[in-house]
Order: C-alpha cells, then structure tokens, then sequence
C-alpha cells in the first residue's frame, strides 16, 4: 500500500510528539524522585577566571585554630570589594594553595582549568552581610574543622556560573593539622566486639595508631590498630577523581575484644610518634558494650536513611539540599542517654565525588558516633557508577563508586565491597541489604539474605529486622506508584516470600524522603486488621519508609493505597525499643521538636513466633 508524502509527515510529526512527551514526563518523574542539587556542584570550577584587584582584598583571623586541642573553630573572614554584587561569594579552600600546581591530568578537559582544578570545601555569598552591596565591605563568620591542612578564603564575582577570582585570603590552620579525629563506633563480627574509628593525618611510617581503652574506672590497655587510605586511582570518575578530589588523609580501625557485656568502657584513641611521645584525641570518650544475645533487657535502636550533612554557619545553601540534617542530628544529640545503637541505612554524607564532606560529616556525627556504635548501609550516593558493578548504572555516587563509604565507617560484612551484613543486638537479629548490588533469587546477596534471617534464634531473639537503602518492600513515593510499582523494580518479587517464611517483624528503607508505615502485609494484602496494636501471631511483615532524615522531601502518590496506614511528609526519624522478649514499641519522631507522631506495639509470646502462617510453616509428618 503506498503511503502519501503527506500522510508520512504527520506520522512522523506525532510520533516525535510523543517520544518529546515520553521525554518530558520521564524528565518530571526523574526530578521528583531525585531532586536536589550537592551544592558545591554548583560551582562551574573549569571556567573560573583570574581577575584579581589590588583595590580589592580579603583576610581571614585568627591565624592558628585550635590551640587548646579544638577540632572545630569560629574564624572570621573580613573583605573589600569596590563594585559589590549580589552574586558574589567567597570559596573556603583546603589545602590553601588551591592553583594549578594541584592539578592531576585528566583526558576530560572540562574538569580542569587554566588555573584552579578543585572546588572549595565551601562557599558562602558575601551579601551574607546586609552592608555588603551598599559599601563593598562584609565581614563573614565561618565555622572550620580541622581537616589535615591549612585554608584559605577566596572572593569571587561573577556567580556560581562564571566566577572570576578577585582576591586570595592570607592562609590560616589548626596547630596540629595531623590530630586523630572524629571516633566512630560499630559493632564488631561477633557480639562482644567494638570496632573504633577515626582519621588523622598521621601516615604509619610516621607514628604508629593506638588505642587506650578499659573498663571505667579501670586501668585501661593499649591495642593497636589498622590504618587504610587511598587515592585517586581508587575511584571511579567525576567529580571524585578532579574538582571533588581531596586527600583522605589516613583511616584507622582498632577492634576492642572480649567486651564484658552491658559495661561502660572509656577510650581514647591516638599515635605513638618515632620521638618516643603520644599525641591523643582531645578528649576521653565512653560506650556502653553490647548487651548478651538474648539478654531481657530494655534496648532502643535508632533508624533512618538519607540524612546528610549541613553546615552550622550557612555556608553551601545548605537549606536547599539537607534541610533537616542539623535537626535529625541535634535530636539524637539530645536524646543520646536513651539510644543504644544507630543505624544509618544509605545516604549517609551526599558527598557526591565531593571528598571534603565526608570529613565534614564524620564531624558533625561524631558527638554520637563516638558514644554508640553507628551503623550504615549502602545507597545509591555512596556506591553507584556505570560499569563498577553496581545493580543500578546511575551516577549517584559522583565517582565514589562505594570507596569512601567503605573505608570511612566499618560494618561487619565479610566484603566490605558487598556491602550486606548481619548483627545481633541483645534481642534483635538485624539483616542489613545492599540494595545496590543484585539481590534477586539466585545471586549471592539473596543466599546471604535468606541465611542471615534463617541463623536468627528467635527464642533468643525474637526481633528480626530486615533494612535496605531502597524500598525493596511496599512504598507509596509518587515516583513509584509513576511506574505502577510502589517499590523499586523487580524489589520484592524474590524478597517477599523470605520475608514471609521466617517471620521478619520488621523491614525499613531510605531512598524515599518521607515517613511511611505499612499493615503486616504479604502480597500486597494487609493480613492483620489492628493499626497500633499487634498481640499474637503477626502473620506478615510491616513496611515502614523512614528516609526523611534531613534530605529533601519526596512526594507521595495521589493515590490512597490500602496497606498504607501513617503517611508524614517531613523529616523525622525511627525509634524501636524492645522492652522484654515480648514486647516492643516503635515511634516516628519528628526532627523539628523530637516528639512522637506515629507508633504501634508488639505483644506476643515464643508460640505466636512459632506459629503457621501462609507460606511460612514448617513441614509436618503424620507420623508419631
């Protein structure tokens, strides 16, 4: 059949019509489900310019920081500009010297310059000030920690878009740039295990890494420690290999064994230098370790995804990207006396291939961290890039490719590539995921699942939790429910029946920036009737979403679905406390005020635990 010229023409017409449709509304759906921005991205660093002014000028005081051993400081950053604009800001950068001697030849010429090729650690517009567009003249107040070098403070014209460097700040930095930072804690392999972490600038051909710990009040032991770093060639692209790139510095990890159950210990850690004399951390930290499997105590477990970091004195517009970091933090900060454990399920610093904040996040956690074990899982801005090995081929983690959050917290995973792990908690068995790698009946991570859940005593512990960075279970999230899905694709084909067989009470994700709780539900059916108060056999698993940590929110569906029972749209937080081996209480805080807006308890004996449920009962005989 011949087809007119004409008739040719529409066809075509409407089917690039609809491809630009398909285009668009994929567009739409990328940008609700992963809006945001990391801030220094921002920064078009391969077309800064130089354009420096005599008439213009910038210094920063004091000079050192930290002289009574501080890790974190308030300096001042006074300038001058003859022809102020709105759009002008100024750079925080470290190492000081920041021009194109620092560069590393990479074959994409955009993410280099003539002049500079790293971003800034921060940045901050100098109309901060009021006075500033009306005189020329701004004083600035910047909160810096200590990162292993000195800093300087650059002004820039120009924008974010096309920054012109106008003046260069004298350098400042920390009395001891090298200092053992920022502990962090997390269990250890077997229960009565304790693995501290922390970062200097001290190589092990310098000083040797060292920790002194014990029981409180007790003499206290030395114990050495592992030290890990890594370079450029460790990591996987941009950003991470050229603007982003920043030198680690050193990370050391020391096991502290044979714990004595439910005790406070203290520690210090530090460096045994080749003169013979020891530089510590500034102060003494304190843990209590890890109760008994199985031990009838009360314990309380804190759960969240996607928190992120911010910066206290406003630099980075950090509102438009991690708005409730701070309070998610200062929350947990206030409540420390009555939290356990922590676990942090992906999305930890939203680096993004920018290494400097990952530095910047260890600090602001550290106040926690340092005092009980914090835990974290993979996602999507810590381990994904094309052609690594990833599940998804996405660039989320800004050529990271897993590296950073490998190295700078440890977990308990026999690869800690393969970023899935169990851990055992008193009563609570916990199976933490890797929703980054394959999952899917068949692939290792799936044998590794379906052990973890199957090795859980549940007469010792009859709490088993299952955690995973992406909703690998049942979520409401617009940008699901745009795929017809309400979970991430192919999540809970092979999952569920796992779930279901060894009775997990629990499964929470991130990924999605908001708060979501579920029926006990298989099948997309809700199995039990209750909605605050579950006693007896629980016959399926509860869902709950708790991603809202500081991120930018997510929007949920249009759509009511049946299974959802407690929807919040704000940053917020999870609570479990296991009171008995029967008995337990789960509450959604909010970040803002800390206070409870969702909850629902537990109560059941061993025999509820044991109890035939669909598809979840063991083989009998009619034999006797």
């Amino acid at each position: 059949m011949m087809i007119s010229s004409s008739s040719r023409s529409r066809v075509i017409i409407l089917v690039a019509v609809q491809l630009f449709l398909l285009l668009l509304l994929g567009a739409l759906d990328l940008s609700s489900a992963h809006a945001g921005e990391q801030p220094l991205s921002k920064i078009a660093v391969h077309k800064i310019s130089l354009a420096l002014r005599h008439s213009s000028s910038i210094e920063a005081s004091p000079l050192v920081l930290g002289l009574e051993g501080e890790d974190t400081e308030w300096i001042t950053v006074d300038l001058e500009h003859e022809e102020p604009s709105d759009d002008d800001w100024i750079g925080v950068f470290s190492p000081a010297k920041f021009n194109e001697s620092t560069c590393n030849p990479e074959s994409d010429p955009k993410q280099q310059s003539p002049y500079i090729c790293t971003a800034p650690i921060k940045y901050n517009y100098a109309n901060s000030d009021s006075s500033y567009t009306k005189t020329g003249k701004a004083s600035l107040k910047f909160q810096l920690i200590n990162q292993r070098a000195d800093f300087s403070f650059a002004l820039f014209t120009g924008g974010l878009l096309n920054p012109k460097l106008v003046a260069i700040s004298n350098s400042i930095s920390f009395a001891n740039p090298k200092a053992p930072l920022y502990p962090r804690l997390a269990l250890g392999k077997t229960w009565n295990e304790m693995a501290v972490t922390w970062t200097s600038g001290y190589n092990i051909d310098e000083a040797v890494p060292v920790i002194e710990w014990g029981l409180k009040g007790q003499l206290r032991r030395q114990s050495p420690a592992g030290t890990l770093t890594f370079d450029r060639n460790s990591l996987c692209g941009s950003p991470a290999r050229t603007v982003g790139w920043r030198d680690p510095g050193f990370i050391h990890t020391s096991f502290l064994k044979d714990l004595w159950p439910n005790m406070m210990y203290t520690y210090r850690v530090g460096h045994f230098l080749k003169t013979g004399s020891y530089v510590w951390s500034k102060k003494t930290y304190a843990f209590r370790s890890s109760p008994f499997p199985g031990q009838d105590s009360v314990q309380k477990i804190i759960i969240f995804g996607d928190m992120g970091k911010a910066e206290r004195d406003g630099s980075n517009e950090y509102s438009n990207y991690q708005p409730g970091a701070l309070n998610t933090t200062d929350r947990l900060i206030e409540d420390l006396r009555n939290i356990d454990i922590v676990f942090h399920i992906g999305d930890t610093a939203y680096a993004n291939g920018y290494l400097s904040q990952w530095d910047q996040f260890t600090a602001q956690v550290e106040p926690i961290a340092s005092r009980v074990p914090y835990m974290t899982a993979s996602g999507n801005h810590e381990r994904d890039w094309p052609g690594t090995g990833s599940f998804y081929g996405g660039m989320d983690s800004g050529g990271e490719c897993g590296v950073l959050a490998e190295t700078m917290f440890y977990v308990p995973a026999e690869n800690r590539a393969k970023f899935w792990y169990s851990a055992d908690y008193g009563m609570f068995h916990f199976c933490i995921a890797d929703s980054e790698h394959d999952w899917r009946e068949g692939s290792e991570q799936y044998k590794f699942i379906e052990k973890c859940f199957a090795s859980a005593d549940r007469r010792k512990q009859p709490w088993l939790i299952f955690a995973s960075h992406r909703v690998l279970g049942y979520s409401s999230d617009k940008y699901y429910a745009s795929e017809g899905s309400f979970d991430e694709p192919m999540g809970r084909e092979s999952l569920e029946k796992l779930w279901q067989r060894y009775k997990v009470d629990i499964a929470f994700y991130g990924h999605v920036h908001n708060y979501e709780r579920t029926c006990p539900i298989y099948q997309n059916k809700c199995v039990n009737s209750e909605r605050s108060h579950y006693s007896g056999t629980v016959n399926g698993t509860i869902h709950v979403v708790a991603g809202g940590a500081g991120s930018h929110l997510s929007e949920f569906a249009a759509i009511n679905t049946s299974w959802s029972l407690f929807k919040d749209y704000d940053w917020g937080f999870v609570k479990l406390t296991a009171f008995n081996h029967s008995s337990l209480l789960l509450e959604y805080k909010k970040s803002r005020d800390g206070k409870v807006y969702d909850s629902f308890s537990v109560s059941r004996d061993y025999r509820d635990v044991l109890a035939c449920v669909h598809d979840g009962c063991e083989p009998t005989t009619l034999a006797s």
